[in-house]
């Protein structure tokens, strides 16, 4: 399966300017959005195949992803914590192994609470 020139563009080209969006890539099958909860159990899958990279990026946004205007851009305060709700996001390009015992690395969860 090949993956959609608009979706190559957002995972190349967007996915440096969102902050906190972390990006998993497994090779395989087609690529998702996977939203994770506060201990990583998985609350929603969203394929995008379909998609254009504008309605990936609209859809991250809506998810309170701060996007900056270039990759080493500094993050305004009331960003840093974004997307607001409490949700870790990891984009699969392709459905995790079957365990999933894979946790996230925990490099930005030392932020004390506000």
């Amino acid at each position: 399966a090949g993956h959609s020139p608009q979706v190559k563009a957002f995972v190349t080209q967007d996915i440096p300017l969102y902050h906190n969006l972390e990006m998993k890539h497994l090779p395989g099958a087609d690529p998702e959005l996977v939203l994770l909860g506060h201990r990583y159990e998985e609350l929603q899958r969203v394929p995008l195949s379909d998609m254009t990279r504008e309605e990936i990026n609209q859809l991250v946004q809506e998810l309170g992803f701060y996007r900056k205007e270039t990759p080493d851009a500094p993050v305004p305060e009331e960003f840093q914590f974004a997307p607001a709700k409490p949700l870790p996001i990891l984009l699969h390009l392709q459905v995790p192994t079957v365990d999933g015992k894979t946790p996230p690395k925990h490099d930005k969860e030392e932020h004390p609470d506000l």
